[in-house]
């Protein structure tokens, strides 16, 4: 069977999601975004114009549409799990935003589509792509630095006070840094501790009336072979762990320390906070795209401890601290960013070959996630069932 120059792509939401991941399309010769489906007619006029793809209102109008081959569904997370059986069920393959959805019901639902279907399911984009955490897997599985037995995750940003839509301050539709950053350190620690997470013990924090929702957590994650990671989050825009790294942000951008207290003076000067969170989103006439990262992406802090070496992932490589000495496998700058999502969902498609981000990958990120809001609910630990290894890739 010949395997296809490109992968004609329909975008299911073109909000913030989209925003970020436009310039990964754009610049992948890979991918052709052929149509799009959002119902602010400013977004679909902007598509139509940057791409040449048509755009529809509606995503059931998307998924009917015979030119797309695979949807990417970046609508609000309460409704990832209907447009993605939707988009199955008229024989496209699905590229879901993270959180995979809200339930593991959910979840089990828009696995249960994908296979019926014989389409494919890939979750992402999330910090687990990022090549610096891909290369400190790597290495783990070559043997060179023996197994891992500890990772420590922590990430201190200003998540809470940028612009929110109300469902993105309710943790029951979705919201909160649990939904929404946890996510990330899950798919990282992970990723590098071989999957599968046996127990979980956390606790929450809420502590501003006005951003009533989850806006930091600590958990410790026991794995099913008897490692460990810690993982410690704040979305409170006051310490910035980007110190730590450089001054390279999230998205692998240089960060310039002196905005220190931007995220919350914006929010504060804004007469109105949907005007200013749709400013962000692709369409609005204020929003340009990112310009091209010089170093990856990263989500804070993190070091894998290996029997015979520490290994922490950066925006430019993964420093090994070993027995006897430390170095730095440098990576190099990336030509696209987010590419490691495009050559999941490629191979996946074109290819035939298992990506790791699948559905059951998805679906035990999201028990992660789910346990962590559990355990601080209940003030116990939670034992999980449905984890997954490391497979395919």
């Amino acid at each position: 069977m010949a395997i296809p120059a490109r992968l004609r792509l329909g975008v299911a939401g073109l909000g913030r999601a989209f925003a970020l991941m436009a310039p990964t399309f754009a610049a992948d010769p890979r991918v052709a975004l052929v149509a799009a489906a959002d119902p602010r007619p400013e977004a679909r006029d902007r598509f139509e114009r940057d791409f040449g793809g048509r755009a529809f209102a509606s995503v059931e109008a998307l998924c009917a549409d015979p030119s797309v081959e695979v949807v990417y569904v970046a609508t609000p997370h309460q409704f990832h799990a209907a447009h993605a059986c939707l988009a199955a069920a008229r024989g496209k393959h699905v590229l879901v935003e993270k959180p995979m959805a809200l339930t593991l019901e959910d979840c089990r639902a828009m696995i249960a589509a994908a296979r019926s279907a014989g389409v494919r399911l890939v979750v992402g984009p999330s910090h687990g792509f990022d090549a610096p955490i891909r290369h400190a897997r790597d290495i783990i599985a070559s043997g060179a630095v023996g197994r891992v037995r500890m990772i420590t995750a922590f990430n201190f940003t200003d998540f809470l006070y940028r612009p929110r839509r109300p469902e993105e301050l309710d943790t029951a539709r979705g919201g909160g840094a649990v939904y929404n950053q946890a996510v990330h350190q899950v798919d990282v620690v992970r990723r590098l501790g071989g999957g599968r997470v046996s127990r979980v013990r956390a606790l929450t924090g809420g502590w501003d009336e006005a951003r009533p929702t989850e806006g930091a957590y600590a958990a410790l994650l026991t794995f099913a072979d008897g490692a460990f990671a810690s993982l410690v989050y704040s979305g409170y825009a006051h310490f910035d762990s980007d110190e730590f790294v450089g001054w390279v942000g999230e998205s692998g951008r240089p960060k310039d320390p002196a905005q220190y207290g931007g995220a919350r003076r914006l929010l504060a000067s804004a007469p109105d906070e949907a005007l200013l969170k749709n400013s962000r989103n692709y369409g609005n006439p204020d929003h340009a795209p990112p310009a091209g990262a010089a170093f990856h992406e990263h989500f804070g802090v993190v070091i894998a401890s290996c029997e015979r070496a520490d290994l922490r992932p950066l925006p430019h490589g993964v420093m090994i601290h070993g027995d006897g000495g430390q170095r730095l496998d440098p990576l190099p700058a990336p030509a696209v960013p987010r590419a490691g999502v495009v050559d999941e969902l490629y191979d996946a498609v074109a290819r035939g070959i298992a990506p790791l981000h699948t559905g059951e990958w998805g679906m035990a990120s999201l028990e992660v996630c789910l346990a962590i809001l559990r355990s601080a609910r209940e003030e116990r630990e939670v034992a999980l069932e449905h984890q997954t290894g490391i497979a395919g890739r």
